[in-house]
């Protein structure tokens, strides 16, 4: 997925000025896609330059802005998706993915502590379950306040599917992290000669 077919998703949700999106897709997207707002914007201006977007000036109190000079300091822009924009969110909806990717840093590092080690791992994988745990926390509760009714409609059913898949991520992690701690832990066997 590119963060700019991201962004034209989060924006087609909802037109937001650079910083209101990039809030927002920390609070939503970002769970399973990152990227800096610092990124959020170079693509933004790449997306104008396709022609997928658009931003039309808005004084902060939401009316069209008008004028220019001091009034200027008063304006954001906010992005709409044009035509363009959905045509090529849906082109690359309907491209084959590539799927299987699992960078995850924990994943190398435990690599090399299986070659090399032992690391010291332990206290980093302990860290690293701490942070899932969170999340799935995280995840419970939006859970709990966006989901529990039983009427739900279809793009509701999905943003609820895609959260639960969230959650059995974050629980197997768990799981996973939790029964290799030990090992981790362990101090190396004496190599076989």
């Amino acid at each position: 997925m590119s963060t700019q077919h991201a962004l034209l998703i989060s924006l087609i949700e909802k037109p937001s000025s650079g910083y209101d999106l990039a809030r927002r897709f920390d609070k939503s997207i970002g769970y399973f896609w990152h990227a800096t707002h610092q990124q959020i914007y170079r693509e933004l201006g790449r997306m104008a330059d396709h022609g997928w977007i658009a931003a039309d000036e808005i004084s902060h109190d939401g009316m069209a802005a008008e004028g220019d000079g001091a009034e200027k300091k008063n304006r954001k822009k906010v992005y709409r998706v044009l035509a363009a924009g959905r045509e090529e969110l849906a082109r690359w909806v309907l491209e084959p993915g590539h799927g299987l990717d699992q960078r995850e840093d924990i994943l190398i590092k435990l690599r090399a502590d299986a070659a090399i080690g032992p690391l010291g791992l332990a206290d980093e994988m302990a860290r690293q379950i701490a942070m899932h745990e969170a999340r799935l926390d995280t995840y419970r509760q939006i859970e709990r306040k966006d989901f529990s009714s039983g009427r739900l409609d279809r793009a509701q059913q999905i943003q609820h599917a895609l959260l639960k898949r969230g959650i059995r991520f974050e629980e197997d992690w768990v799981a996973w992290a939790k029964a290799l701690l030990p090992l981790l832990a362990a101090p190396a066997a004496a190599s076989a000669e």
